[in-house]
């Protein structure tokens, strides 16, 4: 397989050092649980004397909400979470994915797919959802076509920081996934792995439930020759009936007149156990506390933390 840097060029930022990122979709403002991601990868990129980059994966217009963008980029500031370098957008790469996605297409690692969602109706679905049974492997006469890429079931293994060893078998478990929709619009697993290669990242910090889609990352990453990151997925914020904390579930953004409570709650919640007065201290002083004290170890093997 081709290396992608001799496809896109040369990469932005080298591959020395530890390099961290967080990477907020701009569906709405900051909530509580993806607080904790910020806040552990954050802490974890300065423990390791690294970079920790901010993006903002914003190439699923259709669920955007208008501002979100700021209202994320003001929160992370106003909480005291200092980045390194200019924020980047992934609509920016957009070239780059589109080159790529070329490039799997020309090697038969790719093909188009013409399968509507009535097609599928009856298909087999799994924990990743759909199995898709490769109708479109051979060929499509449909003039409106998705792209997937093609998979098979070597296991997919990593060994998670927090979580110990995980495998999947992509084409029994998903089947070939789309990198590219029907309308148009270049799909995560492909852009996600494109942009942390060329942004040199080290490591991947993030909530646990987005844990079942890396082996499909490290998969394009495979099929597109760039570089694997390390993972830890640490535990996601619950409501009190157990649901994920996120938007769908009516998860408010985070407070912009009780920062420091706020900040002091999350790191309670990634188990740094703060002492009391420390929401008497300036924002300076609760920083300087959890960086000499964090220690993500902690968290190992947990998935869920209660909301604050």
């Amino acid at each position: 397989m081709q290396n992608a840097s001799s496809a896109i060029g040369t990469i932005a930022i080298g591959k020395t050092g530890y390099v961290g990122r967080f990477a907020p979709s701009p569906t709405g403002p900051l909530h509580f649980g993806s607080l904790l991601a910020a806040v552990a990868s954050y802490l974890e990129a300065r423990r390791n004397d690294g970079r920790w980059l901010v993006r903002i994966e914003d190439i699923d217009p259709p669920r955007e909400q208008t501002g979100a963008s700021d209202m994320i980029v003001a929160a992370l500031d106003s909480y005291g979470l200092e980045w390194d370098g200019p924020i980047t957008f992934q609509s920016t790469s957009d070239p780059q994915h589109r080159q790529l996605l070329q490039q799997l297409l020309a090697e038969g690692l790719a093909y188009e797919c013409g399968c509507s969602r009535s097609d599928l109706a009856e298909v087999p679905r799994g924990p990743l959802g759909t199995i898709y049974p490769g109708y479109c492997r051979n060929g499509t006469s449909s003039l409106e076509t998705a792209v997937r890429i093609r998979t098979n079931d070597r296991p997919i293994e990593f060994g998670d920081g927090l979580q110990g060893p995980q495998s999947q078998q992509l084409e029994s478990e998903s089947g070939d996934f789309i990198i590219l929709r029907r309308d148009g619009l270049i799909a995560y697993h492909l852009a996600v792995a494109v942009d942390d290669d060329l942004q040199g990242v080290t490591e991947i910090v993030r909530g646990i439930d987005l844990m079942d889609s890396t082996p499909r990352q490290i998969w394009m990453q495979q099929c597109l020759g760039l570089h694997t990151p390390d993972y830890q997925h640490i535990p996601v914020a619950v409501h009190a009936d157990g649901a994920k904390l996120s938007k769908l579930t009516g998860a408010q953004g985070i407070p912009m007149h009780e920062v420091k409570p706020t900040l002091v709650a999350a790191l309670r919640a990634l188990g740094q156990n703060p002492p009391e007065q420390l929401v008497d201290a300036t924002l300076a002083e609760v920083w300087a506390w959890a960086k000499e004290h964090w220690r993500i170890d902690v968290l190992r093997g947990q998935t869920a933390v209660p909301d604050r």
